[in-house]
């Protein structure tokens, strides 16, 4: 600041003063978009695109700073520069948020009906996208905000649709059958990175499995006894001395009747309990990997008509 034409020193540095203006400057002059020189080099960062869920938070500001660092050193060497900057729909969070929100109203989501509730979603979005940007303008993110996309608009989902199409027909992304996890409120598949886990106490069962037309039995020692109706196996280790003469043969699945197979893999800890595993194919994250691997017969897990129940046929 000046006083009597002579410039002042502050005491203590004031971002504000400048930094606003600064920027404002630099995006109505289009300092932010690629040069129109196409002969130049050019270099493109496509932004991972935060979650329009809420504001952001110190990881973004880590991850946006990187990127802004990148686009201005290559933008300062004479390279023709993107930034693309968007945001992404996580519908799943989305829909948790604007449920919530509703709650807080004393509105239920059923009782919103599905285009309300639409309006309710895109209402949020537009909200918190747009605080987002600011947030983005204020850490000095050199973006081309012309360009800003959102994965919901039009156009945008097709593109996705039709790129999954493409990487299925080359083989390179394929169906079947997976575990997931399924949230009983939102009546929906949710990925591993939504799950939250939690320890608790509890018991180790001993259950016995006959060996098919043989007075021995094969104990299993699982904190799971309910899932057992839908084992396929009874895995065992391979270098366990205890049931080398077992591998290969079959036993007796209690209460179900039914003959399953004694099968070895490296997975088991002989030192856990009996060292012998009851097979539930899905019952579990760390069981998946063995059904992949050896084919073991498949159980077919559906919901009944209000999703809540799981039943094992």
């Amino acid at each position: 600041m000046c006083e009597n034409g002579k410039h002042k020193l502050l005491d203590k540095y004031n971002p504000k003063e400048f930094e606003e203006k600064l920027y404002e400057k630099w995006e109505k002059n289009g300092y932010f978009k690629p040069s129109e020189e196409k002969e130049k080099e050019t270099f493109t960062i496509m932004m991972p695109p935060p979650n329009v869920t809420g504001k952001l938070h110190m990881g973004h500001a880590l991850d946006g700073t990187i990127q802004d660092i990148l686009i201005r050193f290559k933008r300062m060497r004479g390279y023709r520069t993107l930034w693309l900057p968007g945001t992404d729909h996580a519908s799943i969070s989305t829909e948790m948020k604007v449920v919530q929100k509703l709650a807080s109203q004393g509105i239920k989501k059923e009782d919103l009906g599905r285009e309300k509730f639409i309006e309710a979603a895109w209402v949020w979005t537009k909200e918190y996208g747009g605080t987002i940007q600011e947030q983005q303008r204020k850490l000095g993110c050199s973006c081309d905000w012309d360009r800003n996309r959102f994965t919901l608009d039009e156009g945008m989902s097709d593109a996705v649709l039709e790129q999954f199409i493409k990487l299925y027909e080359k083989g390179l992304i394929y169906k079947g059958k997976r575990m997931v996890n399924w949230c009983t409120s939102c009546n929906t598949s949710i990925s591993d990175a939504e799950v939250e886990y939690h320890e608790e106490s509890s018991k180790l069962w001993h259950i016995r499995y006959q060996i098919t037309g043989e007075n021995k039995y094969i104990t299993v020692a699982t904190t799971r006894p309910e899932t057992m109706l839908g084992d396929t196996a009874v895995a065992v280790h391979p270098s366990d001395t205890r049931y080398k003469d077992l591998i290969g043969k079959t036993c007796i699945l209690p209460i179900m009747n039914k003959e399953i197979p004694i099968i070895a893999d490296e997975f088991v800890e002989k030192e856990f309990g009996t060292g012998c595993v009851n097979v539930t194919p899905f019952g579990t994250q760390i069981l998946k990997h063995l059904k992949l691997k050896r084919f073991v017969e498949l159980i077919t897990n559906y919901f009944n008509e209000n999703r809540r129940e799981l039943v094992v046929c």
